[in-house]
């Protein structure tokens, strides 16, 4: 046998070789013809290239401005943030700055809510770095500025769900969502409860995760890959950057998220505790939120002796998540909590501890097309309120001003699916009255509250007569709402009526994205 040299070898094998894929793709370009297909034949490519393209910290970037500029941003974009660090937020004022300082111009701001710290965001309305905004809430000089008509373009006012069904229908298209957490790893790992910034659930968050072109990723820690449990995955992230400061914790349960020492609205929680006592959904196995304010807050806590004396546990308590659930939970008297935003420090800790504490996002939460809100499972909420209108219309958008000064949250989220809302509210704060003919701004409609509960009465709607039979029967009185009115008037006299200008400066967004009401400008 005769015996060839080894690169005469090596040559004739590298020639069968490229035989095989020539004849190798005139079969899939065969195929592609007879099956009228035009799927892309496969390109063979060196594993170093594939490795270079896709090197394991390619998501990280040197500094904001790099983020930035990856990510795509272009004038007259939307850029969107969540808010689970409340008035103790850094990363929108931080990330606007750079973003007014690389020039662009005319983006639209998409936050699931504003606050009084938000107030930098001004001046870029003013240079035309922002045009428009939507958000459930604004508070602050920022709010009071946007009422005087410093936007071009009403702000879009939308409820936690609404925002949802919004960015799903695509009318709130997100190109780039820049997202604050305390800690990642260096793929996008990330929980809100893992770092000095424990702001919590990331119930926000997810959504925009979820559904922005892009997701730029803030961190002010980078922790080894991979980091779990993971609220936001790394699926979901383009660019992370670290930075200094996200968000100050210590100021999450501040503001409207307090809980309060006020004797009159301890007065108001007690009452409301006895209604949902009596109201007939007070049993083994009931769920319940409670909204921000300090009244709504402070229900939970009359609850316990209640509960404990009448061998009564909750399934669930939903929403934004406080201390007092969290306490009831490692009591054994609320079995689950379904928390979409932590309302303060003690409950972000407790995601991390408590297996029964479980995050989800705001689709799940409230989002009025979603294939299962969670809202719709509830059976009690009790919800705060600026003003309340003897039709029952609720207002916690406008103050007695006319000036934006609230959030729409998750009020007529809860307020239409719960069994039972409660509308808790001092009849009158100082000289004006919180009881009205007509509120200013209507955010929930009457027709989705069934029980005011006020330092001076409770009120039961007419179309729930027999919620007003059941507290009478309990030895609770009830009057009307219309006595509760005429009340508050005797007190406060009648306040001058606002004048408003023709000038809309906010469009009230129902939570199936109907327009429910408009907010005007004040007269100066």
């Amino acid at each position: 046998m005769q015996n060839f040299p080894a690169s005469a070898k090596n040559k004739a094998i590298k020639m069968t070789q490229k035989i095989e894929q020539s004849q190798r793709q005139e079969r899939v370009a065969a195929w592609n013809r007879r099956a009228e297909c035009d799927l892309a034949a496969f390109q063979n490519s060196p594993k170093q290239t594939y490795q270079a393209e896709k090197a394991r910290d390619r998501k990280l970037c040197a500094d904001l401005e790099e983020a930035i500029r990856r990510s795509g941003l272009q004038d007259g974009m939307t850029v969107s943030f969540h808010h689970a660090f409340r008035g103790g937020d850094l990363t929108v004022n931080m990330v606007m700055d750079v973003i007014a300082k690389m020039g662009f111009k005319n983006l639209t701001l998409a936050s699931s809510s504003l606050s009084d710290c938000h107030a930098p965001l001004v001046e870029h309305i003013r240079q035309g770095v922002v045009t428009r905004i939507y958000t459930s809430g604004l508070r602050g000089p920022l709010a009071e500025e946007i009422s005087r008509g410093l936007l071009a373009e009403p702000v879009q006012i939308h409820s936690h769900g609404g925002r949802v069904h919004l960015v799903q229908s695509g009318e709130l298209n997100i190109d780039v969502a820049f997202l604050g957490v305390p800690s990642c790893d260096e793929f996008g790992n990330a929980n809100g409860y893992s770092g000095k910034a424990c702001c919590g659930s990331l119930g926000y968050a997810m959504v925009d995760a979820d559904n922005a072109k892009q997701v730029v990723m803030l961190t002010e820690e980078l922790l080894p890959y991979p980091h779990n449990p993971a609220s936001i995955e790394q699926d979901q992230v383009d660019l992370i950057v670290k930075v200094d400061r996200v968000g100050d914790a210590a100021k999450i349960g501040a503001g409207a998220t307090r809980m309060t020492t006020n004797p009159r609205e301890l007065l108001i929680a007690r009452s409301a505790a006895d209604v949902i006592v009596n109201s007939g959904y007070f049993k083994e196995g009931f769920s319940m939120q409670t909204g921000t304010g300090g009244a709504s807050l402070a229900v939970t806590r009359f609850l316990e002796d209640k509960m404990r004396s009448r061998d009564i546990r909750a399934d669930f308590a939903l929403g934004g998540i406080t201390a007092t659930m969290v306490d009831l939970h490692e009591k054994g008297l609320i079995r689950k909590l379904l928390d979409v935003q932590s309302f303060d420090s003690q409950a972000a800790q407790s995601l991390a501890r408590n297996p029964n504490h479980i995050e989800i996002s705001a689709n799940q939460y409230a989002n009025w097309g979603s294939k299962g809100a969670s809202v719709d499972r509830l059976d009690v909420v009790v919800l705060s309120a600026l003003e309340i209108d003897t039709q029952f219309n609720v207002n916690v958008l406008t103050g007695s001003d006319g000036v934006l000064r609230g959030a729409s949250g998750g009020h007529c989220d809860t307020a239409i699916a719960s069994a039972l809302s409660i509308i808790v509210a001092p009849l009158v704060r100082g000289r004006i009255p919180t009881l009205v003919d007509n509120v200013l701004t209507c955010i929930t409609p009457g027709s989705s509250v069934d029980i005011l509960v006020t330092d001076h009465g409770i009120a039961v709607n007419p179309a729930r007569p027999e919620l007003a039979e059941r507290l009478q029967e309990a030895g609770i009185k009830v009057v009307s709402i219309e006595w509760l009115r005429e009340r508050a008037r005797l007190l406060t006299g009648e306040p001058q009526p606002i004048e408003f200008t023709d000038r809309v400066v906010a469009v009230v967004r129902y939570r199936d994205g109907s327009v429910i009401d408009v907010v005007h400008q004040v007269k100066e």
